[in-house]
């Protein structure tokens, strides 16, 4: 797999993915360019999901991609991909346009657990989507529109000492001057959609850097932007299930992309890794497929889920912050992200699938663990093995800032990524 084509292609991707509604749209995009077929949730599958099916579902800002196989049968197991599509950064309030001091505001919460500081003074945009009258759903971006800017050194002389940022005032961004009546953000995202003003009732609005994706650094190894956490996985995910789909490789198992929306919050939502999406799908699959429910647990008992997401390299400015020992460095390959405490999913079975994978797709890869005096996150990894008694195996490309505007990644680790997950689709 060639990095700086893969790298290329994961611009683009990110690119058109400001939030996680695009994100679930671009992956439906791309499905369907390569023969998948998008289903509504509230139509009969029936004769549409049959052995060597290939469609996609989307849910909100989460989707899922199957490929089933031509000799699928009702206990055929299931091959999988975890990822989340939403990012950390601010959401839209109500009465969302406000003024101060004479400039134009933007009212807006925090979502997620965004790096603060690395928000400030960028040019931002807002994306999401909009809902109207008719019930419809648009997807809307602005394109650069708001900055968070920060308070010159001249007015805090402590700045450069330690910033502290009140998170409801000192983090609202502007977008214009003048009082609230000459400032219409509804307006704007209406004339965005081709609508009425008066006919979006509804919004899902979240900001987005806007500088673009770029190589740069020595031999242009290193590789900048912002929804590396975790649309980095998404698009190796994605990547590898149309590459195997497309080379036959699928024979043995049913091949599934799940990228869900709400992880930065916790995932507790209808399209969240907590919710029922997953298994949603997988059962109408199954049941497509005239599984009865002994033999979709079977084909359960003999699946796996590979949850993937990003972690953390070793920062050079930190290195403290690491464990002394398993120390993951940039460019050695994807992480398998180990926690005794279950904050991820892998175990020895799962260390010895990924090991497999990585060595079929000939790639390195690098266990990591967190230094026993720093809390640990978690993934949608130990989500889905609770929710669905599948087996899981927790990975990801090791970045520098995580959950910052713009994190940073070395190419040669995202493209290993895409060649372990298409090797595990291919039954490694």
């Amino acid at each position: 797999m060639d990095s700086a084509a893969h790298v290329a292609d994961l611009a683009r991707f990110v690119t058109a993915s400001p939030s996680s509604y695009h994100a679930a749209r671009e992956v439906a995009v791309r499905a369907t360019a390569a023969g998948f077929t998008v289903l509504d949730e509230t139509t009969d599958w029936a004769g549409v999901v049959t052995p060597g099916a290939r469609i996609a579902v989307v849910r909100d800002g989460a989707v899922i991609v199957v490929a089933v196989p031509e000799g699928a049968t009702a206990t055929t197991p299931f091959r999988i991909v975890g990822a989340h599509t939403d990012s950390p950064g601010f959401k839209l309030k109500p009465k969302p346009t406000t003024a101060a001091a004479g400039w134009l505001q933007a009212g807006v919460e925090i979502y997620g657990g965004p790096l603060l500081n690395s928000w400030l003074d960028r040019e931002l945009e807002l994306a999401g989507r909009i809902v109207t009258r008719d019930g419809a759903e648009r997807l809307v971006r602005t394109g650069p529109y708001l900055r968070i800017p920060q308070l010159a050194i001249h007015l805090d002389r402590d700045a450069n000492a330690g910033l502290a940022l009140d998170r409801q005032r000192h983090v609202q961004p502007v977008f214009g001057t003048g009082e609230p009546t000459a400032g219409d953000l509804v307006g704007l995202f209406a004339e965005l959609a081709g609508v009425d003003s008066a006919d979006v009732l509804g919004y899902d609005l979240l900001t987005a850097d806007t500088q673009e994706p770029r190589t740069f650094g020595q031999g242009d190894a290193l590789f900048a932007s912002g929804r590396l956490d975790n649309l980095s996985s998404v698009h190796a995910g994605l990547t590898a299930l149309l590459s195997a789909a497309d080379s036959g490789s699928d024979g043995e198992a049913v091949l599934v992309l799940a990228a869900f929306d709400h992880e930065e919050l916790g995932s507790e939502s209808r399209s969240g890794a907590s919710g029922p999406f997953l298994a949603d799908v997988l059962s109408r699959v199954g049941g497509a497929l005239g599984a009865a429910p002994s033999e979709l647990a079977r084909a359960f008992a003999a699946s796996w889920v590979v949850s993937a997401d990003a972690g953390h390299a070793v920062h050079p400015n930190y290195p403290e912050k690491h464990d002394p020992v398993v120390r993951p460095l940039a460019g050695r390959g994807p992480l398998l992200k180990i926690n005794a405490n279950q904050r991820y999913s892998t175990d020895a079975h799962g260390a010895a699938l990924w090991a497999r994978a990585s060595d079929a797709a000939g790639v390195p890869f690098q266990e990591f663990v967190s230094n026993n005096t720093v809390p640990c996150g978690s993934t949608i990894g130990p989500l889905t093995a609770t929710r669905l008694g599948i087996r899981t195996v927790d990975v990801g490309v090791p970045l520098l800032s995580m959950h910052s505007a713009r994190e940073l990644v070395h190419v040669d680790d995202v493209t290993a990524l895409a060649a372990a997950a298409t090797a595990f689709y291919a039954g490694a």
